[in-house]
């Protein structure tokens, strides 16, 4: 049951990062077809999500939604949109995924 949880987490996450990567390209809702994979893109994520709420608790849940989603979002804008990253905002994320880890591995929280 927890597999199927973080399949379904990571699918909402990347649906996450698609929609709001469009919703950069959407120039301010003014091009149609970004809009649509915002849409689009906002809808899959939070069903995804819902279903993961099922099995997985709430707080644990944002917490890798909220961290993972920061990273992947933040390479995008790196990769696709060309944003600079200096070693504080690398060191960031960093310890973001420091903090995603240790809820994983060493959390009671994350089986109750």
């Amino acid at each position: 049951m927890y597999n199927s949880a973080y399949a379904y987490l990571l699918l909402a996450i990347i649906s996450e990062v698609i929609a709001t990567s469009a919703l950069k390209a959407s120039d301010g809702f003014t091009r149609i077809v970004p809009v649509i994979v915002v849409v689009t893109g906002y809808v899959a994520a939070f069903y995804l999500l819902s279903l993961v709420l099922r099995s997985i608790p709430v707080g644990i849940t944002y917490a890798i939604w909220s961290g993972v989603g920061i990273i992947f979002i933040t390479l995008v804008a790196y990769f696709a949109f060309r944003q600079s990253l200096d070693i504080p905002a690398l060191a960031g994320m960093g310890l973001i995924l420091a903090g995603v880890l240790v809820i994983n591995f060493f959390s009671k929280t994350v089986t109750a």
